[in-house]
């Protein structure tokens, strides 16, 4: 009777969130690693900039960015014209925390010359104070773009030395990383083969360099999905946060995906849940905005970056 009841309280909350999405013509965006009800009630699922450029492509009024704060913020500095909504106001990013505006500026006075390549993990301020943005999946191809030899890569010190190893620049990382992605070990991806000797072992860039050189393929979010489509092997043990398993099972039902190491779940990624989906529609609050004077300068780096081809 009580499984019945919480089902029944589920559905009325999805058919709120339907009306009010027509009501307020509103769009709802989640990443890859949400919990499975808020991937599914989403009408696009996805990395961080792909949801974002969605968000500025989309002919809604709203946005709900299920998501973390850097994410909806990069919504908001490519939509100022649209109502960016964040379900919980707690969803923070360790990652994007590990550097700052007066850190990124202090940094770069210490390297004059050098362009800044940054992680699209990272605040509106630091955005602002970079010549260029990157993703998992560009960020080779962007720095190489770049005129400078020197690059600054910031906040992910794993991502950097990722880029480092298949570039000729020469690249200065600021030494963070993701919780979630630092917690595996080389153990881990050992044991991993030993379980499944015939598995392939898809990682994130985002791991430690050990783990990633342990690995098969490094990808980020959106590569692992084509590259699970492609491939004939059939069982994929998955290095990034528990989440990307439900998009992966839902794109590829032939496939058999493994999670790498049961330390990869990020809580922040876990704040959002149905109801706070709701709230924020109904309410329309935790709006997320970007000051004009740092927008006008974080949109110029993540421009830079859509031009290189």
């Amino acid at each position: 009777m009580r499984g019945r009841r919480r089902f029944m309280e589920k559905q009325e909350i999805l058919e709120r969130i339907e009306q009010l999405k027509r009501e307020k013509n509103a769009v709802i965006l989640a990443h890859n690693y949400q919990i499975e009800e808020v991937q599914d009630v989403a009408d696009h699922v996805g990395d961080s900039f792909e949801l974002s450029r969605i968000a500025a492509d989309a002919d809604a009024d709203i946005i709900v960015f299920c998501g973390v704060h850097f994410m909806a913020e990069s919504a908001a500095i490519l939509s100022p014209d649209k109502t960016v909504l964040l379900p919980d106001l707690n969803a923070g990013c360790p990652l994007a925390d590990m550097i700052d505006a007066d850190q990124l500026r202090e940094f770069k006075k210490q390297h004059p010359g050098a362009a800044v390549a940054t992680y699209i993990n990272s605040t509106a301020a630091v955005k602002a104070e970079s010549d260029i943005c990157i993703t998992s999946a560009n960020a080779v191809k962007v720095v190489n773009s770049l005129s400078e030899e020197t690059v600054l890569f910031v906040p992910d010190g794993n991502l950097a030395h990722f880029v480092a190893q298949r570039t000729a620049k020469t690249i200065i990382p600021w030494a963070g990383y993701c919780n979630t992605h630092h917690r595996v070990t080389a153990e881990d991806v050992v044991k991993a083969r030993e379980l499944y000797p015939e598995a392939v072992i898809v990682v994130h860039p985002e791991c430690r360099p050990e783990v990633v050189a342990l690995a098969d393929v490094a990808l980020g979010t959106g590569g692992m999905i084509s590259y699970s489509r492609e491939t004939k092997v059939k069982d994929i043990i998955i290095g990034t946060e528990m989440g990307m398993l439900h998009r992966l099972k839902k794109e590829c039902p032939d496939k058999n995906f493994i999670l790498l190491s049961p330390k990869l779940i990020c809580p922040n990624m876990k704040y959002t849940n149905l109801e706070k989906v709701l709230n924020a529609l109904e309410k329309k609050e935790n709006v997320i905005t970007v000051p004009d004077e740092i927008r006008e300068r974080a949109v110029l780096a993540l421009e830079r970056m859509l031009a290189v081809k």
